[in-house]
């Protein structure tokens, strides 16, 4: 079976979350959020992270990035999004749609960076 990586930027109260799923799932979809989008690679969950969860306080001051692996054949179903640049590529995953989503991430959710914006407190 052939493995996608993909990587999702989240802010401490969804990486609470997650870690609370044993690292095996993302928390359901606020109401207002219609999609799920994890990205296509590690620079681009980067650059969210840094842009736009650290300097906001809804994310606690901090943006993680999170890696996880899914069958490249169950993401076949999701066409690739580009927003912008060159490296600005992801998947929209309708919220209704997460749970399947998440019950097909092989092995545990990792997380490889965090960035912390200038108002962090450590709690």
């Amino acid at each position: 079976m052939k493995l996608i990586t993909l990587y999702r930027p989240v802010g401490q109260t969804e990486l609470d979350l997650v870690k609370a799923s044993g690292n095996k799932k993302f928390p359901p979809r606020l109401e207002w959020q219609p999609i799920f989008y994890p990205v296509m690679n590690q620079a681009y969950a980067e650059q969210i992270a840094l842009e736009w969860n650290a300097p906001d306080e809804f994310s606690g001051y901090v943006g993680h990035v999170t890696a996880f692996d899914l069958p490249a054949d169950y993401l076949k179903q999701f066409d690739v999004q580009n927003v912008g640049g060159e490296i600005h590529n992801e998947l929209w995953v309708p919220a209704e749609q997460l749970e399947e989503f998440n019950s097909n991430i092989v092995g545990e959710i990792r997380l490889v960076k965090s960035f912390y914006g200038e108002k962090f407190k450590q709690s």
